[in-house]
C-alpha cells in the first residue's frame, strides 16, 4: 500500500484560515446523507433519530438498546437501539464500503451522523483538518480522498450555537412546529444515476456459470462451504435475475409502482426540466433499460 500523505492541493475549501468541523457526504441504503460529522474524539458512531426515519428504515431493524452514552462534560445521553448498516465512502468513481454499528439517539442536532473511532479505524482513515480532507485504503490497494465541504460545516456549526432559537429556513434544515430538525431533499438524496452496489467486505474469486454470466464467491468460505454452495448456484442459473428483462410478469402482490394522483388536478403543462449532461445520459440508459424489457411505452401528448 502507498504511503498515505497530503499537499497543499489537498486542499479543496473556501479558506485556508479556518478551524472547521470535519463534515463530509456518506451512502447508506442507497441515499447520499449529507452533514456527516467525523469527530475524531468519539468513541462511538452515531444516527440520529430524524436520519433514521428518513432512510426509511423499519423500526423492526433496530435491536433495543437503553444504556445511555455520557458526552463531555459527563451528560448522559439517552439511546434507542442500535443498527448494523454498509456505509460508502465515495471518491468521485471509486468507492469503500464497510460495516458500522450506529448507536441510535433521538436528539436534536444540525448534524445526520457522527462517525467515531469505530468506522474510521475500520476505514483505515488519516484525518487532516489543515487540508480539510481524510485519506483511507481503498480494497484496490489506491489511497481514496474524501474532502469535506465548508461552506456546509460552518452552516451546521452556526446552527448548533443557536440551540435555543427556532431555526426556520435554510438550505437544509428547517425546524417544524415540533421543535424536531428535519432534513430537506438536499440533505438526503436519493441516488440518481449510478449503479450503486454494496462491495464485498472481503477478497472474491469468480464462479462461471453454464449460461455465460458469473458471480463472486468470497474466498472466506472453507472447502466444503464451497464445495455445497457451487453445485447448487449451477442447477439454479435460471432463477438470477441479470437485467429488467429477466423480470417479465412479476405479480403486483409482490412488487409494485403507483403513483399518488389528485383525480381533480387540472392538467398543466411543465417547463423542461434541465439537467446535467451526466444525469441525462444516466436517465436516457435506465429509460432504454426498461423500454426494452417492455415495462414502459412512450406517450405522445398534443402539450
Amino acid at each position: 500500500m502507498p504511503p498515505i500523505v497530503f499537499t497543499d492541493d489537498d486542499f479543496h475549501g473556501l479558506d485556508h484560515q479556518q478551524d472547521d468541523p470535519m463534515v463530509i457526504t456518506v451512502e447508506i441504503e442507497n441515499y447520499a446523507v449529507k452533514k456527516v460529522l467525523v469527530d475524531q474524539g468519539s468513541s462511538v458512531d452515531i444516527l440520529y433519530w430524524a436520519t433514521y426515519q428518513k432512510l426509511q428504515l423499519p423500526e423492526t431493524a433496530m435491536v433495543p438498546y437503553d444504556e445511555p452514552i455520557y458526552g463531555f462534560s459527563s451528560e448522559q445521553v439517552s439511546t434507542r437501539g442500535y443498527i448494523d448498516l454498509h456505509t460508502v465512502f465515495r471518491d468521485e468513481t471509486q468507492t469503500k464500503t464497510i460495516p458500522i454499528r450506529f448507536l441510535i439517539i433521538d436528539a436534536p442536532t444540525s448534524y445526520n451522523i457522527l462517525l467515531g473511532h469505530p468506522s474510521l479505524n475500520t476505514l483505515g482513515a488519516v484525518v487532516s483538518t489543515p487540508h480539510l480532507a481524510m485519506k483511507f485504503p481503498a480494497p484496490s490497494g489506491d489511497i481514496l480522498t474524501i474532502h469535506y465541504d465548508q461552506r456546509l460545516a460552518r452552516e451546521c456549526y452556526m446552527a448548533s450555537l443557536r440551540p435555543q432559537l427556532p431555526i426556520q429556513q435554510t438550505n437544509h434544515i428547517e425546524r417544524p412546529p415540533s421543535s424536531s430538525i428535519a432534513l430537506s431533499d438536499e440533505d438526503l438524496d436519493p441516488k440518481i444515476g449510478r449503479d450503486v452496489r454494496l462491495e464485498p467486505v472481503e477478497d472474491t474469486t469468480p464462479l462461471e456459470l453454464p449460461n455465460g454470466h458469473s458471480i463472486n464467491l468470497g474466498t472466506g468460505l472453507n472447502s466444503d462451504e464451497r464445495a455445497t454452495i457451487t453445485p447448487i448456484l449451477i442447477n439454479n442459473t435460471d432463477l438470477f435475475a441479470w437485467s429488467a428483462i429477466d423480470l417479465p410478469g412479476v405479480d403486483p402482490q409482490v412488487a409494485s409502482h403507483k403513483l399518488s394522483i389528485y383525480k381533480e388536478a387540472r392538467y398543466v403543462s411543465q417547463k423542461k426540466r434541465k439537467l446535467g449532461e451526466e444525469r441525462r445520459q444516466a436517465a436516457k440508459v435506465e429509460a432504454d433499460k426498461l423500454l426494452s424489457a417492455g415495462f414502459i411505452e412512450e406517450a405522445q401528448y398534443t402539450t
